[in-house]
């Protein structure tokens, strides 16, 4: 069953990839470089946006008002701590040592001190999350971004990513249930939750973006972005460095077969010798 709804997901990332490259020459008349197929991804934004609005923003609404907020939080750790084992898996493949330690220790404590995860006794130790996914770890690993692309249900990606969400969804521990019903009982759970926790942020986002797609866009992949390189991102514009000028070159330096004229001292004037006699004295 598990690996037959990993390879739905496969074959649905497949054809989503296969329909935005056919659309790729509908796009808009000046599209952002890291956004080549807005015309698509804006209808697939708009179909998100319905059923957001129509499904799952009501239902977070209602299990919003009928959960006291002491047990949505103890949700919220639940999967945040499930969240943290697949990251110290990501960190170990990213060769991260400090992070890898992190999130493992993150999880025996919660796991083990912490009732199956529903209290974050980590957090209140100082240990910070070091979230990460398969997606960064291909990007750590040289993988580029690829283009920007929205997939129905399951949202904004890149194409890095989206080809690596089948792998995390294999790494969530929730995929691992062979109880159906149970599984699927808590996937919803944790989207429900999710979106519960983000509804005065979307309130607030609606006021706010005069265009909700550029701005959803351009926070994505600013935040992706920043947790590749783990807050610290690179300049974006590399320094120019003059090179330094080199010195003249001497005539030699410039031909270096040929040799340059020794400088001979001038010839000393030469001591005229004492000629020889030539009228010999004669004898008285």
């Amino acid at each position: 069953m598990k690996k037959s709804f990993l390879m739905r997901i496969g074959t649905a990332l497949l054809a989503i990839f296969l329909v935005v490259n056919m659309q790729g020459c509908a796009t808009v008349a000046n599209p952002n470089p890291r956004d080549p197929f807005e015309s698509f991804n804006r209808s697939m934004f708009e179909f998100n946006e319905g059923l957001d609005e129509n499904i799952l923003q009501p239902t977070a609404k209602a299990y919003q008002t009928a959960v006291p907020s002491v047990l949505r939080k103890g949700v919220s750790n639940f999967f945040g701590n499930l969240e943290d084992l697949w990251s110290g898996v990501n960190n170990a493949l990213q060769f991260k040592a400090e992070n890898t330690l992190n999130s493992f220790g993150r999880f025996v404590i919660n796991t083990t001190f912490g009732l199956g995860g529903l209290l974050d006794i980590a957090s209140e130790m100082q240990m910070e999350r070091r979230t990460t996914d398969f997606g960064l770890t291909l990007g750590h690993w040289g993988v580029g971004d690829g283009p920007y692309v929205v997939l129905p249900v399951f949202g904004p990606r890149t194409m890095r990513d989206a080809v690596a969400y089948p792998v995390d969804m294999s790494g969530n521990l929730v995929r691992q249930i062979a109880d159906e019903p149970t599984r699927n009982a808590l996937t919803v759970l944790n989207v429900v939750n999710t979106r519960a926790n983000l509804l005065q942020a979307g309130t607030m986002l609606n006021e706010a973006a005069l265009d909700k797609y550029s701005f959803m866009r351009d926070l994505y992949l600013q935040r992706r972005h920043n947790q590749l390189y783990d807050g610290n991102p690179p300049d974006e514009e590399e320094t120019v460095e003059t090179p330094p000028v080199p010195a003249e070159k001497t005539p030699a330096e410039k031909n270096p077969a040929e040799k340059p004229p020794v400088e001979t001292a001038p010839d000393a004037p030469s001591t005229p010798s004492t000629p020889p006699t030539l009228i010999e004295e004669k004898a008285p």
